[in-house]
């Protein structure tokens, strides 16, 4: 499952994306299993009002585990409190906190009117993987997803 060609596009709210890319917050979690490898890049789609996408990280580790086991392991990096948590995870009975990694804000957010203007793009709910003609795509939208892109993949992805 190591891909190379292989990135995730993971929706946020815009205060976690703000709180990823300045690394106050390095765990994000999902009510389901993640399995993505070490090292696998992640695309930040920050959702409404912003609608656009703010920046990239690394995936550094995946904890799957129950909710109250990634909430203990990972409660003080997750950028929210219980109450929240416990309300997003209810009735979930697994969880996974993606430890992010090395956080790259754009200068210029992709927005989402011009990533649907380069091909078909529909945000996902949670997230999604993206092979390399998702990401040519992406691409073509915003120069500064290129050198980003460019950095963590390497021409061959892009060309």
């Amino acid at each position: 499952m190591n891909d190379p060609e292989r990135a995730m596009l993971l929706s946020v709210h815009p205060r976690f994306a703000t709180a990823i890319l300045a690394g106050s917050k390095t765990v994000e979690v999902r009510r389901q299993r993640v399995a993505a490898p070490p090292g696998t890049p992640v695309l930040l789609y920050a959702t409404a009002p912003t609608m656009a996408l703010v920046g990239m990280a690394r995936i550094a580790a995946v904890h799957v585990a129950s909710p109250k086991e990634v909430w203990s392991a990972h409660r003080t990096q997750t950028g929210i409190t219980r109450r929240e948590y416990d309300a997003y995870m209810s009735g979930a009975s697994q969880a996974s906190g993606l430890t992010l990694a090395d956080p790259v804000p754009f200068d210029e957010p992709v927005t989402l009117n011009a990533l649907r203007a380069a091909g078909t793009f529909h945000p996902p709910q949670s997230y999604r993987y993206m092979k390399s003609d998702d990401l040519r795509q992406v691409a073509e939208a915003g120069p500064v997803v290129v050198t980003a892109l460019r950095e963590v993949l390497g021409d061959l992805v892009l060309a």
